[in-house]
Order: C-alpha cells, then sequence, then structure tokens
C-alpha cells in the first residue's frame, strides 16, 4: 500500500504467533484461520485454527495433541510486525476432523478479565469510591490496576452473586468508565479520556468498506434522574442535556438537537436508580444521557489491519461526505484472517453528532 509520501509501505499479511513469551514460526505457517474480537464490555478473546497434521519425528501424525506446544494456561499472543493485536492465556482446545480434510485443532483463548469472570461473590464496600473499589478487585486477582477515574463517594456498594467481572462493568458504567487489559494491568479511565490521537482512514484507502446510519429512535434531548437525600431530608433531581458531551461533539450537531429540531423534546426520567447525594443523581443522569447519545451516529466498517484499531481508539473516517466523514469512537473490533481473504479489520464504531 502507498504511504503519505507516495513511497510503498509493506505490511505483514500473516500475523506473528508467541507462545510462552517466544515467537513460533510454525504455528504462524500453519495458521488457517483467526478471530480476534475486542469489545466495550472487556473480555478479549482470540480463536486461532491450525494444521494438525504433519511430519512428527520419523512418520506423520497428529502435531499438537501432546501438549508439548499448545497447553492450558500457556500465554499466548498475536502480534503484527512490533503491535500486539491480542495477549492472553490458553483456556481451551477444540479438535476437529473434517472429511477428506486433514485434522485440525484451535485455540480459545482470552485475557486476564477472565480471572475477574470466573469469580463470583457476594460482598459489600463501606466508605468507597468507585476508584477505591477497582484498586481493591485488581488486588484480590494480582493484577496491577492503571485507576484514573472521579465520581462521587458512598457509604455502601454491594456486590450481590454476581462476577467480579460484571461488578466492575456495572460500577464503570455508572461513572462513565471503561474498562480494560495490557497484560496484567487492569486500567480504568473515563470514556473521554481513554484514547489517543485518531488514526486517519480514508474510504478505498485503508478504509475498505462502511455503512453508517444516524437514528433518532434511541435519542433523548434530556434525561433526569430523582431521589431523596436521607441526610438533608430533602429531594434530589438533576437533568442531563447535550451540553454534558463537551469536545466530544467536535463542531457536530448532536442528535438531540437534530431531535428537538424535527419533533421537538423528548425527555426521559430514570426510574431504576435510587441516588442518595446530589453527586450520585448527576453522575447517573450524565452517564445515562452519553451513553445514549454516543449511539446516534453509528457504523460498521473493514480496514487494512493497525494495531492502533483498538476498542477506545478513535479513528478519523475521510471521503464520507459532509454528514459522516469525521471522527468516530471504536466499540467494537475484530481482527480476521484466513486463506481466502488474508488479514483484515472489522470495526463498529459511534459518533454523536452528524457534520454540518
Amino acid at each position: 500500500m502507498a504511504g503519505n509520501n507516495g513511497t510503498v509501505t509493506l505490511k505483514a499479511a500473516r500475523p506473528t504467533i508467541n507462545l510462552a513469551g517466544q515467537d513460533n514460526p510454525g504455528l504462524a505457517q500453519g495458521l488457517l484461520s483467526l478471530l480476534i474480537v475486542e469489545t466495550l464490555s472487556g473480555l478479549y478473546r482470540c480463536e486461532a485454527t491450525f494444521g494438525n497434521w504433519g511430519t512428527v519425528g520419523n512418520g506423520v501424525g497428529f502435531l499438537y495433541f501432546d501438549r508439548q506446544v499448545l497447553d492450558f494456561g500457556k500465554a499466548f499472543k498475536v502480534k503484527l510486525g512490533t503491535d500486539t493485536l491480542f495477549d492472553g492465556r490458553i483456556l481451551g482446545l477444540e479438535a476437529q476432523f473434517p472429511e477428506g480434510q486433514a485434522p485440525v485443532i484451535t485455540v480459545l483463548a482470552e485475557d486476564r478479565f477472565q480471572d475477574l469472570r470466573m469469580t463470583r461473590r457476594t460482598r459489600t464496600f463501606a466508605d468507597v469510591t468507585d476508584a477505591d473499589v477497582i484498586n481493591q478487585v485488581a488486588g484480590d486477582h494480582g493484577l496491577s490496576p492503571n485507576v484514573s477515574v472521579t465520581g462521587p463517594s458512598y457509604k455502601v456498594l454491594a456486590q450481590v452473586n454476581q462476577s467480579d467481572l460484571a461488578f466492575l462493568r456495572e460500577r464503570a458504567r455508572a461513572i462513565d468508565a471503561e474498562l480494560w487489559m495490557d497484560g496484567s494491568t487492569l486500567n480504568a479511565r473515563s470514556h473521554a479520556d481513554r484514547a489517543g490521537g485518531p488514526l486517519k482512514l480514508t474510504y478505498q484507502s485503508g478504509l475498505r468498506e462502511f455503512s453508517v446510519l444516524a437514528d433518532l429512535a434511541g435519542q433523548r434531548t434530556s434525561v433526569a434522574v430523582s431521589g431523596w437525600d436521607v441526610s438533608g431530608k430533602a429531594g434530589l433531581h438533576y437533568e442531563a442535556t447535550d451540553s454534558v458531551l463537551g469536545g466530544e461533539l467536535n463542531g457536530d450537531a448532536s442528535g438531540a438537537s437534530i431531535l428537538s429540531s424535527a419533533l421537538g423534546a423528548r425527555k426521559e426520567s430514570l426510574a431504576h436508580t435510587v441516588p442518595l447525594t446530589n453527586r450520585e443523581a448527576q453522575a447517573e443522569a450524565e452517564a445515562f444521557f452519553k451513553m445514549s447519545a454516543r449511539r446516534f451516529v453509528k457504523g460498521h466498517g473493514v480496514a487494512e489491519t493497525d494495531g492502533r484499531l483498538r476498542v477506545g481508539g478513535r479513528v478519523d473516517l475521510q471521503g464520507l461526505g459532509p454528514l459522516f466523514s469525521g471522527k468516530y469512537y471504536l466499540s467494537e473490533v475484530k481482527h480476521l484472517f484466513d486463506q481466502a481473504g488474508g488479514l483484515r479489520t472489522q470495526f463498529t464504531c459511534e459518533r454523536p453528532g452528524l457534520g454540518k
């Protein structure tokens, strides 16, 4: 492919497989298909299928059934050049014996969030912030926390028959934060602070295909949360509007403003929350409004694989016309490889506004 200065930039056509800290050329050459999936809910997972029949010693037989190479719990990494596309551990091995074809073996791997997913508890936390809770859960699993979130303090937070992962996801949603793993580091940051600079992709140059929908159905002009301050013996009320989006709009017209102009006010009141302080009411109203507003414009695309295509990153999509060109937030990323299509990346992205 051509670079910005007209020179030709060559990219690896086949990913590298790193097992237990060592690159394994045999696995890389035997790779038949690959699927790496990352979403906003966490749990980065990988499915890699390899040929499982060939020369073994002085004969021919199964390559990977002795558990010497592929085994449960082994560190499993997929790289493209110096970029890491996946970093996790092997949790499953699947054998397939198709008719008229050689046997294959599929590695099923997940990142370290699987530790949290497999641990279910009932417990309470007293006089804590969400940052305190995330740091404690990270310590429970021997993970290094990298936490930079803000939010209210709580007298009591309860984890009731939930996995540690489900509980942290719930707490992150309440303060508009996101969770992800880098090796053994548990990261938590606000949505707005997670990504760096955007990766520019132009239609038919890096961006192979794209479809996009702007839909008012899930939009609201405001979201209100009410509650009762027990200590102050007073009612609580907070209403969030598109002013909370701040710089996320990048000068675009928000879904809320277009809804107001086209159909009039459409207000929502949340009945399932029970805030006990003004800060809790504000955090819940703003988080819910932002979550809905960001899904106003939703796109699905296929791009040349790049290690910077990660959930939480941003892409600057160009060549899509005045309404849909601009910066998008990556909410799901799938890296795929097979013999027919080679290496490519499918992604889902979103933005809270339309170009003017």
